[in-house]
């Protein structure tokens, strides 16, 4: 029976390019989930969007002497050229500046107004009186009263991931000018986060199949008890508030670009001519998954189902498997210091499946992982190319040559041939169940773990020997690799889709049809193959030394 699964991806500020850390911590798992799921024939809806209306995106335009419209449109269509040159296969990938979403953002608003999950109240803020204006929370930093960071943004603390407030932090100071500001009062309003602490406590604890990382932390910041938390900023940037007397104010980003999720799904029905059909994501009957990186994790589970558990009649979220962090040649990654590699910049030299594989095999699902290009280097060679793609051409080209350009007629089986393709089955269970699992890095382990049998058993049988000898034996061989060939190219497709369909076609199959591939389809004998090209390129080990002198240099 087929399943309804939602997949929500964490909206990126549109204020600059995407680095590895955006594709490993959130854009990748979900792609290779939401190919998995079609490709299982489940009915998939995968959105996201550019956040527009971000802090990150006026500080930007400031810096730039241009308006955050311009800065927004900019960056959303490197996004989209980035999502197509890595096969990021989203159904609707918009932003946050669409009439539709202003609209489902204020609908929510006024709901969760009228049932008094939202009130009125004046905050202390900080006001800086060189810049003349109330300073929005990623215009300050600070000490985190909780582990001492001393650079602690005004809304949420990097380093430990606690949720803030500007006046939480010791040593407060304008992110602008570097001045101390004045505390004043201002009037907004506020969610009323404390009325859901007692409904989501049981909800969370139940949620047993969340990642540990997830699933504790979220219950640690439910059992330290959830504190109101203001939902409109003093900026005139972004969903206004639709209330009289707030004209000069705006929803907050943080309330405003889980709503996305929500808005995109209808703007996604809207776009095919079927407006209701997003109500099938939202039911009782979907899964609905969240791909987000660790300093996300409040804001989806625990801020967005309480959103959502106060609006009624909305799918809480199944699953938020949030990743940890990717660090770059062993130190964190900064933006400010360009201490990272840029998706746009790797995406002119490379191709996308080499680093779709490295990603995955070295994901940071459940601790930090380090991407390096000499790692980076070696796997491409030792693994993608050595492991696999090896394995793929000299099959295809013993094969080519020596039978007609056909999958030859297998003969009597020996038992090391048998064993061999007794060995799919369970690997393919194996790789199923960990992906619906989001367990991607012990799937693509999994299936490489076959890949290095193929080889062993290739090495033990030498067809290039034996189709001199015994043309049956060789037959068989090779079509009992084609065979393993094949399956492996399904189990990969999710991880490695380009080269995935490339080999699908030089197994002589049709084009990949994802709604109906996951399934193991074997070459019949006679089946025509075309003529062998390798999958993947080796790469020069002076790569490496190129690339990571390159980290650190100031864009010209």
């Amino acid at each position: 029976m087929s399943e309804r699964i939602f997949i929500g991806v964490a909206w990126p500020y549109a204020n600059g390019p995407l680095h590895l850390g955006h594709i490993a911590g959130a854009y990748l798992p979900a792609d290779i989930f939401a190919r998995y799921h079609r490709a299982k024939g489940n009915e998939v809806l995968m959105v996201s969007g550019s956040d527009q209306h971000g802090t990150p995106i006026t500080i930007r335009a400031e810096q730039e002497g241009v308006s955050p419209q311009q800065v927004v449109d900019k960056y959303h269509a490197t996004f989209l050229e980035a999502w197509d040159q890595m096969g990021i296969t989203f159904d609707l990938f918009t932003t946050t500046g669409t009439d539709n979403h202003r609209e489902v953002v204020q609908d929510l608003f006024n709901v969760l107004l009228s049932r008094d999950y939202i009130y009125r109240d004046s905050m202390s803020l900080p006001y800086c009186h060189t810049c003349h204006r109330f300073l929005p929370d990623r215009y300050v930093e600070g000490v985190c009263p909780f582990c001492g960071y001393e650079s602690a943004r005004g809304d949420q603390c990097e380093k430990c991931g606690k949720p803030l407030n500007p006046t939480d932090l010791g040593n407060l100071r304008c992110r602008i000018c570097g001045d101390i500001p004045e505390i004043r009062d201002s009037e907004h309003f506020f969610l009323r986060l404390s009325a859901f602490q007692d409904k989501l406590i049981p909800w969370v604890e139940a949620q047993t199949h969340w990642r540990p990382n997830v699933h504790h932390f979220t219950l640690q910041l439910l059992r330290d008890g959830l504190k109101d938390r203001a939902i409109t900023r003093d900026i005139n940037w972004g969903v206004p508030v639709p209330q009289p007397g707030f004209e000069d104010k705006r929803i907050y980003v943080w309330f405003e670009a889980v709503t996305g999720y929500l808005s995109a799904s209808i703007e996604w029905a809207k776009s095919r001519n079927t407006p209701e059909k997003w109500r099938d994501f939202w039911g009782e009957d979907v899964k609905a998954y969240y791909f987000i990186g660790k300093d996300n994790i409040p804001f989806h589970t625990i801020i967005w189902p309480a959103m959502l558990t106060g609006y009624g009649d909305r799918a809480l979220p199944y699953d938020v498997p949030a990743n940890e962090f990717l660090t770059i040649e062993g130190s964190q990654l900064s933006t400010s210091r360009n201490w990272a590699v840029w998706l746009p910049d790797y995406l002119e030299s490379y191709e996308p499946d080499p680093l779709r594989y490295y990603l995955s095999a070295n994901m940071p699902d459940t601790s930090d992982t380090d991407f390096s290009w000499i790692e980076f280097v070696r796997r491409n060679n030792g693994e993608l190319v050595g492991t696999y793609g090896n394995l793929v051409h000299r099959v295809l080209t013993i094969t080519y040559r020596n039978f007609d350009g056909r999958v030859p007629e297998p003969g009597q089986q020996d038992p090391l041939t048998t064993g061999l393709l007794g060995k799919i089955d369970p690997t393919f269970e194996a790789v199923d169940r960990l992906l619906y699992q989001c367990k991607f890095k012990e799937a693509v382990r999994e299936t490489m773990g076959l890949a290095q049998q193929v080889n062993r058993y290739l090495d033990q049988k030498a067809p290039w020997r034996t189709v001199k000898e015994d043309r049956t034996d060789a037959a068989t061989t090779l079509w009992c690799a084609l065979s393993c060939i094949s399956a492996l190219k399904t189990m990969l497709y999710p991880f490695l889709p380009f080269s995935s369909r490339k080999l699908q076609r030089l197994l002589g199959f049709d084009e990949l049809d994802e709604a109906a591939e996951w399934r193991l389809r074997f070459p019949s004998p006679g089946q025509k193959l075309l003529e062998p090209e390798p999958l993947f390129r080796k790469l020069e080990e002076e790569v490496a030394e190129e690339e990571t002198a390159k980290l650190g240099r100031v864009p010209s």
